[in-house]
């Protein structure tokens, strides 16, 4: 159990060192913690511009929404970056369970994701003026948290593709299109049509969303516990989901002698 564990804890920061694409602070600010802000801002104006909602609505939906940023290329890259950078050979030669290995992958961008997530939510409340009440702080950190762990484990689902489809990041760009149009983060889900929400409903962050908005608005923690919890059980199935495309894209790309064909 400890191998295991250190498997998955150790294994993943060091992957996370090796393949994380932001390499300088610079970009990594820029990228991370800037460019979400601008996002904000800029639903934020436009919802005061039509009456849509309200500025919370905007705020928390989009401060969970950048989770996405990290955790979904994270996860992507957890997989696509060795086969991109052909190490993947390495990693599927070894004895260790290669499905603790990538899930271990997903926690430190999981992690990043949610330093990026309360990052902008703290600095869109202050300038935008939004009070949160002090009570609401611990549901909203793990409203958060549970928002950064299912994308986390949804890139690593899409990543898992690219075991068997040369441009995987094109799959990923589309699906972060998705979590902005389908959970619900900038248009309220009674306004879109029912095929959306039911999608969204089992997309990452829509759930989450829900219950930072419920606490946010000053509604008891145990009123936003069934949310949390649904959005950690779709984390369950991305996770699992993961794991069997995983297995069955890594038998077919040894049949085909196709793991680093780029």
């Amino acid at each position: 159990m400890t191998a295991l564990f250190r498997l998955v804890g150790t294994g993943g920061v060091i992957a996370y060192r090796a393949l994380f694409n932001w390499t300088t602070p610079s970009i990594f600010i820029g990228t991370l913690l800037v460019g979400p802000l601008f996002q904000l801002f800029f639903f934020a104006y436009l919802g005061r511009q039509f009456q849509v909602a309200d500025d919370r609505f905007y705020i928390v939906g989009n401060a969970v929404l950048t989770a996405s940023l990290a955790c979904v290329y994270g996860g992507t890259m957890a997989v696509a970056n060795e086969r991109r950078f052909g190490t993947l050979g390495h990693v599927l030669l070894s004895p260790r369970s290669r499905t603790a290995v990538f899930l271990g992958r997903v926690l430190p961008y999981a992690g990043n994701g949610l330093l990026i997530a309360a990052s902008t939510l703290t600095v869109a409340s202050l300038l935008l003026g939004l009070r949160i009440p002090a009570a609401a702080l611990p549901g909203l950190l793990l409203a958060l948290a549970s928002a950064s762990l299912t994308c986390g484990f949804f890139g690593l689902t899409l990543g898992a593709l690219g075991l068997r489809f040369r441009d995987v990041f094109l799959i990923s760009n589309v699906s972060v299109a998705l979590l902005l149009l389908f959970t619900g983060v900038n248009v309220p889900a009674d306004g879109l049509p029912a095929g959306i929400r039911a999608v969204g409903s089992a997309l990452p962050i829509t759930h989450a969303a829900d219950a930072a908005r419920r606490l946010a608005a000053g509604a008891p923690l145990a009123d936003a516990l069934p949310a949390i919890a649904t959005e950690l059980a779709i984390g369950l199935g991305y996770a699992v989901l993961a794991a069997l495309l995983l297995k069955v894209f890594e038998a077919e790309s040894r049949r085909r002698a196709s793991l680093d064909t780029l």
